[in-house]
C-alpha cells in the first residue's frame, strides 16, 4: 500500500503497520486517506504547497451576500505559489545560462591570449570565436583613415590577403552604428548587415551584439560584431559586462601585437 500524499514510510508504519508489512502494491483507499487526515489535522499546515494542488469546495453560508473569505484566500495563495515557482524557474534558468556564457567567454579569452602571431589572433577572432561562443557569425570591422599609426592593421584588412570576417568601415561608421555615447548595443531581431559580417555570413544573422573596439589612440576605431541565427539570442535586457570584458581583451592583444601606444 502506498503512503498517503506528503507522508513518509515511517509515518505510515506508525499509523498503518499492517499496510506497511503486507507489501501490497494496491493504491491507497480513500478511507485510509481520510483516516490519516483525521489523525493529522495539521497536515496542510505542514505542507502548504499542497493546497495549490487540491480542489477545495467553497462553503455555503446560505446567502449570496456572504463571501467565503477562506476560499478566496486559498485561491490567492495558489496564484502566489505559482508565481513564486515561475520566478524560481526563471532565476535558475538565467543562472545556468549566465554560467555557461561566462565559461564560453573565458575559453575565448584563453584562445586570444594564446595566439602566436597577429595573423593568428585575427583568425581566432574571425573564425574560432563562432565555436567558442556558440554563435553563427563574427565580424571584425576597422574604420579606414588616411593617416593612422596602425598601418599594419589597416593594410591587413584591406590588402589582397584580407580574410573573411574582417571588414573595412567608413570613417565615423562606428559612431553612426552605436551612437557616440554607447559602446555596446544588443539587437533581438535584425537582418544581418554585410557591411559588418561580410556577404557570406550576413544571411545567417537574425540577432546580434555590436561592441566598440578602442585599440589605441593611434589606431582607427573598431567594431566587434557577434551574430546568431536565432532571434532573441541577444536582446537589450541582457547584461553587457562579459561582452565588454571580451572586447577589452581583444583591444589589449591587438595593441600588443602591433606595438601601439595605449
Amino acid at each position: 500500500m502506498k503512503p498517503p500524499l506528503g507522508t513518509s514510510g515511517v509515518d505510515m508504519a506508525a499509523n498503518y503497520p499492517q499496510a506497511v508489512s503486507s507489501g501490497s502494491s494496491a493504491p491507497t483507499a480513500e478511507s485510509d486517506v481520510i483516516a490519516y487526515l483525521r489523525t493529522n489535522p495539521d497536515f496542510l499546515m505542514r505542507h502548504p504547497d499542497l493546497a495549490a494542488e487540491l480542489t477545495l469546495l467553497p462553503r455555503d453560508f446560505g446567502s449570496p451576500a456572504v463571501v467565503d473569505m477562506q476560499h478566496a484566500l486559498t485561491n490567492r495563495l495558489r496564484v502566489e505559489i505559482e508565481h513564486l515557482k515561475a520566478g524560481q524557474r526563471l532565476l535558475v534558468g538565467n543562472s545556468r545560462a549566465n554560467a555557461a556564457n561566462q565559461a564560453r567567454v573565458h575559453a575565448a579569452v584563453l584562445a586570444l591570449i594564446s595566439a602566436t602571431s597577429f595573423e593568428h589572433l585575427v583568425s581566432v577572432i574571425t573564425e574560432e570565436l563562432t565555436l567558442l561562443l556558440d554563435i553563427d557569425a563574427v565580424g571584425l570591422g576597422v574604420e579606414r583613415e588616411a593617416e593612422v599609426g596602425a598601418a599594419r592593421l589597416t593594410g591587413f584588412i584591406g590588402g589582397p590577403s584580407a580574410v573573411a570576417g574582417v571588414q573595412v568601415l567608413a570613417v565615423g561608421a562606428v559612431d553612426q552604428i552605436l551612437g557616440a555615447d554607447q559602446d555596446v548595443i544588443l539587437r533581438a531581431e535584425v537582418e544581418g548587415d554585410p557591411t559588418l559580417f561580410g556577404a557570406a555570413a550576413a544571411g545567417l544573422v537574425c540577432s546580434d551584439a555590436l561592441v566598440r573596439l578602442r585599440v589605441s589612440s593611434k589606431a582607427p576605431m573598431g567594431l566587434l560584431a557577434l551574430g546568431s541565427r536565432k532571434p532573441g539570442s541577444f536582446h537589450p535586457g541582457q547584461g553587457t559586462e562579459l561582452l565588454a570584458f571580451l572586447a577589452r581583451v581583444i583591444e589589449v592583444t591587438i595593441c600588443a601585437w602591433l606595438d601601439l601606444p595605449e
